[in-house]
């Protein structure tokens, strides 16, 4: 091929660090029932059919992301998490079927205009976005980016224990840290004045491909929590690298590649078909942008 003609790439812009992906988060809530008005039949979300099918527990379906609901004392993430998700004026309607249902619960849902917020029986709050290419990729359907509320002038060291301890690429922009967990999926730890909630053991997961290395990293500064299995190890403390001063509490669930639950097709539905529009061929909902739009 003639040299004049060969076209250029930004290959550094297809790269994604350590972390490749942020399977799901974990809040615990104390009924199942209300659990599903909202996930289920407000948000359109999907439950996994295979997995934690009982009462006990819900695993939803997110694209190929998950919130995972373990039945206990209600747990609320201090902050909130982003998710896309076609179709806003179909969502607005499920959230106003399901409001008198939740009547006397801290549900609650708003249009802010770049988004939509809608808040959990118990106050997690998630922002639901529609598609956009040019913000979140080829997703019609999935977790973006799960945002924390952080001290001020934690952003910085923050950032700098994903770059040394997970090997996630991460910067500061606008008093907050940018941190890479996946391909378009982020951690955001944005700097707050105000009050922050008492860390109440909700947790988050992400798979990794270097696993002994970052291991080997918080073993040494005594940060790791639960040597789960073969495949999973936990910590919960982000310290600064350089002083090992504390900075925030998250657990992370880390996961390598191998893990026997990496990668598992996950079913998701199409919230918009009923038995009353049915359409055969159109029960299943789509994670990514169709080729073409």
């Amino acid at each position: 091929m003639d040299n004049n003609t060969t076209p250029t790439y930004n290959r550094a812009a297809e790269d994604i660090g350590n972390a490749v992906w942020m399977e799901h988060t974990n809040v615990t809530v104390p009924d199942q029932t209300k659990a599903t008005l909202f996930y289920i039949t407000g948000l359109g979300m999907t439950r996994d059919p295979y997995i934690m099918t009982g009462l006990e527990n819900m695993w939803v379906n997110i694209g190929r992301s998950q919130i995972h609901l373990p039945s206990n004392t209600p747990q609320v993430l201090r902050g909130h998490t982003g998710i896309v998700q076609p179709d806003r004026a179909a969502l607005v309607k499920r959230l106003e079927y399901v409001a008198p249902k939740l009547a006397g619960t801290q549900f609650a849902y708003k249009d802010c205009g770049e988004y939509l917020e809608a808040t959990c029986p118990w106050g997690n709050k998630y922002r639901l976005y529609e598609p956009d290419p040019a913000r979140f990729g080829g997703v019609s359907l999935g977790i973006a980016y799960v945002e924390f509320m952080v001290p001020k002038g934690t952003a910085d060291g923050i950032a700098r224990f994903y770059n040394q301890a997970i090997k996630a690429p991460s910067k500061v922009v606008d008093g907050a840290a940018r941190v890479l967990v996946g391909h378009n999926q982020y951690l955001i730890f944005r700097e707050t004045d105000g009050p922050i909630p008492e860390y109440d053991g909700h947790h988050l997961e992400i798979y990794i491909t270097d696993f002994s290395g970052p291991h080997a990293w918080l073993l040494s500064k005594g940060l790791i929590t639960q040597e789960s299995d073969q495949y999973q190890y936990r910590f919960k403390d982000i310290v600064d690298p350089d002083t090992g001063k504390h900075l925030y509490t998250i657990e992370h669930e880390v996961r390598s590649i191998t893990h026997p639950l990496y990668a598992r097709p996950l079913v998701n539905r199409n919230p918009v078909q009923t038995n009353r529009n049915y359409r055969p061929g159109y029960d299943a909902g789509q994670w990514a942008i169709p080729h073409g739009d």
